[in-house]
């Protein structure tokens, strides 16, 4: 056998082409970092983290305490039942079933089948044969006035220097159902059209929409953003009326030689720039602007003894006598706003001492009823104007008297202003509204 090396055998478990490779490196070390110190962690800090708390908590106790739902102390109920109708006809005697404080009420505010009082800083739901409050909404400001519009309750309030604050509420539960701020003047009166309400001032007059919304300003803006906008500066308001989504109003501007009448909508392209549709200049002084109906505005000439009629372009439609006592007339209403109701029929406007009714159509003057002391109303299917002792029952299309009904008014002597809830005639007078059945 010839001498042969053999080959060495392959190491176990590799084959030709395994390399053997060296061992990975351990990674470094990870630096040591000392650990921080929290800022908390010491007494000193602890104790002003606890004072800055302490801190806030008092600055949201001030402001709760003085913010105005602190300030303000409301209930809410269940709408009421339907109200009894109304008799066939005026009953023969009317007494007192109760009465209530209601000083910032121009006239007696219905909504429903309630009655509203407002005094003081509260509105109160009433029921209208009891007198009851069904719910009460006051705050801590004084009440400017109270009307009912798009059957909801328009409280507006006085605040700082204006009447700049107004909660709607729905009456039948006594929900807030907006607000608003806005700068009515003090001893404003609001004018419906039945789409929007106007507040009355001597130098500004804003109109809002049904939730509130402003649509459109006239006259002094204070905090003026855009200049040039109002057709006029320097101008002092009379009397305001509103029908069919306009307002009318009597304004006394430097250099015009007599009153002006100018007519502008409720609701203008632009809040913040009038949209007239006329504006003329009257032929006298004093006038007032006691109506509105459609196109039609009526205005008093007391130098003229004149009733004046103008369509919705600004023409002349009719001038009709007017005998009413100069008295009467002498100066404006201090609200800015003339007493007028309307019916089905009619539109009646209080002189002062005389009710002038006015067709609805025109405007034209129908019938005269004198010594009166407020304008009429609809009640138990019948006209009745309040008069001294009672009240008159009258024909409208004439205004040929029915009968009288007797009514114990404690001495009370002047304007008393009308309105009725069901089978309850309801008489403002002065600052106390009465029910009556």
């Amino acid at each position: 056998m010839s001498d042969v090396e053999k080959a060495p055998e392959e190491a176990p478990g590799y084959g030709a082409e395994d390399v053997l490779e060296d061992p990975p490196e351990s990674p470094p070390p990870a630096p040591r970092v000392k650990a921080r110190r929290s800022p908390w962690n010491r007494g000193r800090d602890r104790l002003i983290a606890a004072l800055i708390a302490v801190a806030v908590v008092a600055v949201a106790l001030v402001i709760g305490a003085t913010s105005d739902s602190a300030a303000t102390d409301r209930t809410e109920a269940a709408p009421p039942p339907p109200l009894p109708a109304a008799p066939d006809k005026v009953p023969g005697s009317l007494a007192e079933i109760w009465s209530a404080p209601s000083a910032a009420t121009p006239v007696p505010v219905v909504a429903g089948d309630s009655v509203a009082t407002a005094d003081g800083g509260e509105v109160a739901d009433r029921d209208p044969l009891t007198g009851q409050i069904r719910w009460h909404y006051s705050r801590d400001l004084p009440l400017c006035t109270l009307d009912q519009t798009w059957g909801r309750l328009n409280a507006v309030y006085h605040k700082t220097r204006n009447c700049s604050e107004v909660t709607q509420l729905d009456p039948a539960t006594g929900r807030i159902t907006a607000q608003r701020n806005g700068n009515a003047e003090l001893g404003t009166q609001l004018v419906s059209d039945g789409s929007h309400v106007t507040a009355a001032g001597k130098q500004l007059l804003t109109t809002w929409r049904d939730d509130l919304v402003q649509s459109a300003e006239y006259g002094q803006v204070p905090a003026l953003v855009n200049a040039g906008k109002q057709p006029r500066t320097g101008c002092t308001y009379g009397t305001v009326a509103a029908a069919s989504g306009k307002v009318g109003v009597i304004e006394r501007c430097p250099g015009d030689p007599a009153d002006r009448l100018t007519v502008y909508k409720a609701a203008p392209e632009k809040d913040d720039e009038p949209q007239v549709s006329f504006s003329s200049v009257l032929a006298g002084k004093r006038a007032r602007v006691i109506a509105m109906s459609g196109d039609v505005t009526a205005v008093v000439l007391p130098d003229q003894k004149l009733l004046v009629t103008f369509n919705g372009d600004g023409n002349q439609r009719a001038a009709y006598p007017l005998d009413v006592p100069p008295g009467d007339l002498a100066a404006d209403p201090p609200s800015g706003v003339e007493a007028t109701t309307q019916t089905a029929q009619n539109l009646y406007w209080f002189s002062g001492s005389k009710v002038v009714a006015l067709s609805r159509d025109d405007l034209s003057p129908r019938w005269t009823l004198s010594s009166a002391l407020g304008p009429g109303i609809t009640f138990a299917q019948q006209l009745v104007i309040p008069i001294k002792g009672g009240l008159a029952v009258l024909n409208e299309n004439d205004g040929s008297t029915i009968r009288t009904v007797g009514v114990e008014r404690r001495g009370y002597p002047g304007v008393v202003r009308l309105a009725a809830a069901g089978p309850v005639l309801l008489e403002q007078r002065g600052t106390t509204l009465t029910a009556l059945k």
